[in-house]
């Protein structure tokens, strides 16, 4: 049996290869973006023309996943967890018409918003659609879930969501591999109408949606996860959730025999398997990473007036994620201290790189809009967002994907003037094209720079969907050419890039400033592969 060291991500990856993937589809998203990058650069996906493009965005990803489903071929789609939010139409509905071939679904949660913008538990997504649900609690478990999920997903003719978090995406352990599964060959749906969501079909495959979530309750490929361990103690038992187990052994070591134990992995689960646990408890502590999700569907299951400890009364905090000291503390053992690492180095804020064509964008900006006051500027998610921190101060937004376009237009209907919207090249391609098309209908009165880099820059430099493509969607959408401008974000360039902005700003509608040069990591990455 062949081992092999990887992240929690790269064996997610390398277990869908080996369980025969023919397809991969991905948006760049951390912690989720090493799972698509290794399938890239895998010599066996290669060999086997294993499909793995990114996409424009998680919805399209989603999308093409459930495409390649319906050819009956195995599909992987990975985001991070907001990416989910937006790939929900597809995934909720791919809930009702079913799959075909295997299809998982990977959202990578982030607890403690290391790089994300609000913290989010794809499991209510799993129990809002009624589909199963895998949640690893270490990098072994995460290369076998796969190989189940896509039997599981056949089986029952579901997609299945496999909920990982950022301590496990980005960690590594040794792995066992297994045989290769071969890919499966091209086979349409049996019934012709499978995936054709009338609300006289949906209505009938909804009712078989909710039949079949029950059963998966009972499914060995499910429950085997799902494991109960006694112990001497009967004052406290405990129920971990995915890695939240990985940190109460971590605590107990020896000792792990003292407690009753339920580990939770996989969802859902039948309500017996909490009455094992709490029929021999006086207390019980719920450990999982994210929302108290189960804590809460507990709560509903037991009326026997059993104490319960978690997220929701405080004994484990409401937000941020999990860590060692923390499960120590709730399951009342002593904290251990190392001593303190001495500062050697100020701590710093994050900011831009040095050469970095943003930053002379936003000098060019930020001396534009100044006649104007603050408040005026827009903006959206990427490398670009660091111009909300000082020294430049320059932006008042930074909400979701594309909301920069959309809320310019906004402020722009409630009479704000100018109305600016700052939004990078491979976001714009994301979902950025839309609220332009929505400005230009309406003819709104808003400028809309578009910092181009031409890459993915915010999370490692993938390849951008736009390099190449911005002047000609914007004209293709309606934005006038008189108004649609290219610029050079360099130093000696500042004079002629603030008076376009400023006669762009005093424009009573829709004008485009494409600000144009190539992320200065990609280019240096570019020029030493060239040398």
């Amino acid at each position: 049996m062949k081992r092999v060291l990887l992240l929690g991500d790269e064996a997610i990856a390398q277990a869908a290869l080996d369980a025969g993937l023919s397809g991969m589809y991905a948006y760049p998203g951390t912690p989720s973006t090493e799972i698509m990058e290794f399938v890239q650069s895998s010599k066996d996906a290669s060999d086997r023309n294993v499909h793995r493009e990114w996409s424009s965005n998680e919805k399209t990803a989603m999308e093409s996943a459930l495409g390649m489903s319906y050819a009956g071929k195995r599909a992987m789609v990975a985001m991070k967890h907001v990416g989910l939010n937006v790939a929900a139409d597809g995934f909720i509905n791919s809930a009702i018409t079913g799959v075909n071939g295997g299809l998982i679904i990977i959202s990578a949660d982030d607890p403690s918003m290391h790089s994300s913008q609000n913290e989010q538990d794809s499991r209510f997504y799993g129990k809002f659609a009624s589909v199963p649900c895998f949640e690893p609690s270490n990098q072994q478990e995460a290369y076998d879930m796969v190989f189940e999920a896509f039997e599981v997903s056949e089986k029952y003719k579901l997609p299945v969501l496999f909920r990982i978090t950022t301590r496990l995406a980005h960690s590594r352990a040794s792995i066992n591999l297994r045989e290769t599964i071969p890919q499966k060959k091209l086979s349409l749906p049996v019934d012709p109408l499978q995936f054709v969501l009338l609300p006289a079909i949906a209505r009938i495959k909804y009712k078989s949606l909710l039949s079949a979530y029950e059963s998966l309750r009972y499914e060995s490929r499910i429950s085997k996860y799902n494991n109960f361990k006694d112990g001497r103690r009967r004052d406290l038992g405990i129920i971990a959730c995915g890695i939240a187990y990985n940190y109460f052994l971590e605590n107990v070591g020896e000792s792990v025999n003292d407690f009753p134990v339920l580990k939770i992995s996989a969802y859902p689960f039948p309500k017996e398997l909490i009455k094992d646990l709490t029929g021999r408890c006086n207390e019980i502590l719920i450990l999982e990473e994210g929302a108290p999700v189960l804590e809460e569907a507990i709560r509903g299951i037991l009326d026997d007036g059993i104490k319960i400890y978690g997220r929701l009364d405080g004994t484990v905090p409401r937000d941020g994620e999990l860590n060692p000291a923390i499960v120590a503390k709730a399951i009342g053992l002593p904290l251990s201290y190392g001593q303190d690492v001495p500062s050697l180095v100020k701590m710093r804020p994050p900011s831009f790189c040095n050469g970095c064509g943003h930053a002379d964008m936003f000098k060019s900006l930020n001396e534009s809009i100044k006649p104007y006051g603050t408040g005026h500027v827009f903006s959206d998610i990427g490398c670009y967002t660091l111009a909300a921190l000082p020294p430049y101060n320059a932006i008042n937004s930074c909400v979701d994907m594309g909301a920069s376009v959309t809320m310019a237009i906004g402020a722009s209907d409630a009479g704000l003037f100018p109305s600016v919207a700052v939004i990078g090249d491979s976001t714009f391609t994301h979902s950025g094209m839309t609220g332009l098309l929505d400005a230009v209908v309406k003819n709104s009165s808003v400028t809309i720079i578009i910092s181009d880099n031409s890459t993915t820059g915010m999370t490692g430099g993938q390849k951008s969907h736009a390099t190449g493509r911005i002047e000609q969607i914007c004209e293709g959408i309606g934005v006038n050419r008189e108004h649609l401008r290219i610029i050079v974000p360099l130093r000696k360039n500042h004079a002629e890039n603030v008076r376009i902005m400023k006669e762009e700003f005093e424009y009573k509608g829709v004008s485009v400033v494409i600000a144009s040069r190539e992320c200065i990591q990609t280019a240096t990455k570019r020029k030493r592969s060239e040398n």
